[in-house]
């Protein structure tokens, strides 16, 4: 189907502001953004075909670009919403009538899961910056029910490295009730020996419950106030949210519960299972509002006259290992990587990627999980990561 709304460069809408403030994004030419239009073309065109074939990579797809305070190319393609469900049998979706299909637009919140994670990692340097929380401080030392973090001695830092030594999960869906799952999260001890790396999404739930301990205000009130209310990213929020590009037809045996077709409500069991709002899953958001998170972070924490982080904290989480982001991953970042590009991606189909070096930035959100998860893929976001590298015109030669 065409894309709605595609461009590479396009309309200039605003930016900047007074001496103290930092710039904000505008849309403008790639030649404005030192990028290389044919190049950024050939990234929209990609873009364009993720949604196409028998087997697409993804129902839909949006995605922005830009270096410096420029949106320099943008693109979407397919449906929000494509299918009515998952047949088994057949091993493949049942598609709605194209009347009553939802077109993805540039505007469409994606549920972000794993990107969630970034969220939660900022409100906690934000302690370490007002130094309410120590980076080597002891996790048993805010939450000393949290037995078995306690008794290994896991730190701030090593939640937010993935270097705990938590498994990648818990199944904590399984429990009958909240107490019961939060019973399971406290006694649960490192699978490997703490300092080793092990992705997990358990260490961001133990720093959900850090934040709340410190602070005494639950974790979607902490991003609210301070990150998503001071940089203007209003379309960001948990969920539920209307409006939002479909997930997954979410069953048993492919899922961990049986939920049917999902649309505005949490992918991630887990973050489901606990209320919605999680550490490690359960925001919602569109597109432009992760580009501005991009950008500020490029600015040094700060975007037109607010300051969410120093740019000294900006520094730390963004410099391997990484504070929360994961650094130089050409799986997903392509030839960004290998000179300090920051990103993370999330299981719906979530991306993005900064790179500090050449101050550019792609945020790619697709809903991959609709109708049915699969197994995972990261070619097309590689791919458009190397376009965009690739684009980068030097400095000596605007």
């Amino acid at each position: 189907m065409a894309a709605h709304g595609d461009r590479a460069g396009g309309r200039g809408d605003g930016g900047g502001g007074g001496p103290l403030s930092s710039p904000r994004l505008r849309h403008g030419t790639p030649e404005r953004a030192g990028l290389d239009a044919d190049l950024l073309a050939g990234l929209v065109r990609d873009v364009r075909l993720l949604s196409e074939g028998f087997r697409p990579w993804c129902s839909g797809a949006v995605m922005l670009a830009g270096r410096g305070p420029v949106i320099a190319a943008e693109a979407v393609c397919g449906w929000a919403v494509r299918y009515a469900g998952y047949d088994a049998a057949a091993d493949r979706g049942v598609e709605l009538p194209p009347a009553a299909r939802v077109p993805m637009t540039l505007d469409t919140p994606f549920d972000l899961a794993s990107l969630t994670k970034l969220f939660t990692s900022i409100a906690a340097v934000q302690q370490i910056e007002r130094g309410t929380l120590g980076i080597d401080a002891k996790v048993g030392a805010y939450v000393p029910e949290f037995t078995a973090a306690a008794r290994h001695g896991i730190t701030v830092r090593q939640l937010l490295t993935h270097t705990s030594g938590l498994r990648p999960e818990l199944p904590l869906f399984d429990a009958p009730d909240l107490p019961a799952r939060l019973a399971l999260l406290r006694a649960e001890a490192p699978s490997s020996a703490p300092g080793t790396y092990l992705y997990s999404d358990l260490n961001m739930l133990l720093l959900q419950h850090v934040l709340e301990r410190l602070t005494g205000r639950p974790l979607d009130a902490l991003i609210r106030e301070g990150i998503t209310r001071p940089l203007g990213m209003t379309a960001t929020s948990y969920g539920p949210r209307t409006g939002a590009a479909a997930t997954e037809d979410q069953r048993r045996p492919w899922g961990k519960a049986d939920r049917g077709m999902l649309r505005g409500e949490v992918h991630d069991e887990n973050a489901w299972a606990l209320g919605g709002v999680a550490g490690h899953a359960g925001l919602f958001a569109p597109a432009h509002d992760l580009a501005v998170l991009c950008r500020t972070l490029l600015n040094g924490g700060s975007y037109g006259t607010a300051r969410i982080l120093g740019p000294d904290f900006v520094d730390l989480m963004l410099t391997a290992p990484g504070l929360g982001f994961r650094i130089d991953q050409p799986s997903f970042m392509g030839e960004l990587a290998g000179h300090g590009a920051a990103g993370h991606t999330g299981f719906t189909g979530t991306s993005l990627v900064l790179d500090p070096t050449t101050d550019t930035f792609l945020v790619l959100l697709a809903n991959t999980v609709h109708p049915r998860r699969r197994p995972a893929d990261s070619t097309p976001r590689a791919s458009a990561a190397t376009r965009l590298a690739r684009a980068v015109v030097p400095l000596g030669s605007l």
